[in-house]
């Protein structure tokens, strides 16, 4: 053969690989959906995609399928710069075969895995497909086990992202659910298990596919979702944003950045109610204390009693944590505690410093969160805050009650650095509930109850619902006005950067699931 005839061949078989037919690209463009390419064009740096095995075929025959096989087959992978920082990526091919995953699929994107891994660098999975490829019977399910499989490996070593942009459903879910970040499209993606027809016939319940596994389901009342974006450009776009907060790997820091100390800080002197019942906005006091008011909040629509996220103090990376007011008093509940120690447990694992804000009455009292396991539940978020080894500095700005002031980075669960504000109540329980136990007979028999009662509840206050015992102990380190906040946090990090601690040798740990 010549060479000529060569090239012509080479260049066949790369447009068969690369471009779309009018019928297809136009359906796909019709659901408000872009291809794989154009996504991973949106992702990549301009000019720095590098793709693989674009020449791969599955090797399948009957149902028509011998006669049927393009090049690359149902899935775009490869590696390229984002923000200027190797990341790989694997882009699931609806307008081939429906996206759906068989052998040479699944062996492509375990193949980007084990590159990404080796090299230590981040890999992100845009979602689009039908799921399994029934053609190919128990190849394409062992090819899910083999994708599965290398999640776990990566777990902790890079991070991983999932953006839903299309259908996710059956087994093909899990892969995401065990990523650290999943994205999703609004009305155009969807996540479940069994679809709308097979609930139906099984229960003969009518749900809509929206309803079942859009995003807003997701990220409010499954948790499986983190971020939601409007439209595919806005996604994609988000997940550049998220990867300038994260290190490459799990033995690297994340990035640097030069910062302006334009944070003042003062409006947090007046943050806090004068009444101990009145809510505020956690948010608030975070964007006063992080770079340019810059947070990036993480499941902001799912268990909104605990605020998590990531902002930068001083122009490195922190993981931000605090019990919100603004929503059931801030207390903790099984969704709450889950979703902070999954956080948690995220940070420690890459490096990144936390800083928790404390303003928790306690757990959700209620019959359905002890039957639904608050006990085992709430344990995760203890665990994540006692295993974890980055530098942890805890900032106490009003309520730290009972068990839940213990979960939320107490001295005793090893925080490195604990700050509190003026307006900091540290006890067992609030003052009014301690003095109706430890006072109930005086009360009782006292000529005026209700005089008594506020009597010995502001002495209560005085002696105990205040910062100070606690720093009388070393609890606390600091006791601070809140307009100091940032240059505490500022030096703190900057002592604990070379922080250095180990857990003894074991090979895992058996945290509460």
């Amino acid at each position: 053969m010549s060479t000529k005839k060569r090239h012509e061949d080479f260049q066949a078989l790369s447009n068969a690989s690369t471009t779309y037919d009018d019928k297809s690209l136009a359906s796909q463009h019709k659901r408000g959906k872009l291809t794989a390419r154009e996504r991973i064009d949106a992702l990549m740096d301009p000019g720095t995609f590098n793709e693989l095995d674009a020449f791969v075929k599955h090797r399948t025959s009957g149902f028509g399928m011998e006669n049927h096989r393009p090049p690359g087959d149902a899935v775009v992978t490869g590696w390229g710069s984002v923000n200027g920082r190797t990341t790989f990526v694997y882009a699931e091919d609806f307008t081939r075969f429906g996206g759906s995953v068989g052998e040479a699929t699944a062996q492509k994107i375990c193949k980007v895995y084990d590159l990404a891994m080796a090299s230590g660098a981040p890999i992100i999975g845009l979602k689009d497909s039908g799921g399994a490829r029934i053609q190919e019977g128990v190849l394409s399910l062992d090819g899910y086990g083999q994708i599965f499989e290398r999640n776990v490996r990566a777990s902790g070593v890079i991070p991983q992202i999932s953006v839903i942009m299309g259908p996710c459903a059956g087994g093909a879910v899990y892969s995401p659910a065990l990523t650290d970040f999943v994205y999703q499209v609004e009305g155009t993606s969807h996540l479940f298990i069994t679809g709308p027809d097979v609930i139906k016939a099984v229960t003969g319940e009518d749900v809509s596919m929206e309803d079942l596994g859009g995003s807003a389901t997701h990220s409010t009342r499954s948790g499986v979702t983190h971020f939601v974006a409007a439209d595919e450009a806005g996604a994609l776009e988000e997940v550049r944003y998220l990867l300038s907060f994260l290190p490459a790997n799990n033995m690297s820091k994340p990035p640097a950045f030069e910062f302006g100390d334009e944070q003042s800080g003062g409006a947090l002197d007046t943050l806090i109610p004068d009444s101990a019942h009145q809510p505020y906005d956690m948010t608030e006091a975070i964007r006063a204390i992080v770079d340019a008011a810059e947070f990036y909040e993480v499941h902001r629509n799912y268990a909104t009693n605990i605020v998590v996220g990531f902002g930068r103090i001083a122009g490195r990376s922190v993981g931000l944590v605090g019990n919100q007011p603004a929503h059931f008093a801030g207390t903790l509940d099984i969704d709450a505690a889950e979703k902070g120690a999954r956080f948690v447990r995220f940070c420690d694992a890459f490096n990144i410093p936390l800083v928790t804000f404390v303003d928790v009455p306690g757990f959700l009292p209620g019959v359905e969160q002890e039957h639904g396991g608050i006990i085992r539940r709430g344990a995760k978020l203890l665990y994540a805050y006692a295993e974890a080894t980055v530098p942890k500095i805890t900032v106490i700005t009003r309520k730290a009650y009972g068990g839940a002031y213990v979960v939320m980075n107490s001295r005793g669960v090893r925080a490195d650095l604990v700050f509190a504000w003026p307006t900091a109540e540290i006890a067992v329980i609030g003052a009014a509930g301690a003095v109706n136990i430890i006072h109930r007979r005086s009360i009782a028999e006292a000529a005026d109850p209700d005089a008594e009662r506020k009597r010995l509840t502001d002495d209560y206050v005085e002696r105990f619902s205040n910062p100070y015992v606690a720093a009388e102990h070393g609890l606390v380190d600091e006791v601070i006005l809140p307009s100091d906040t940032r240059d505490r946090l500022i030096r703190g990090l900057a002592m604990l950067e070379s922080k250095r601690e180990t857990l003894p040798a074991k090979k895992h740990s058996n945290m509460p699931l």
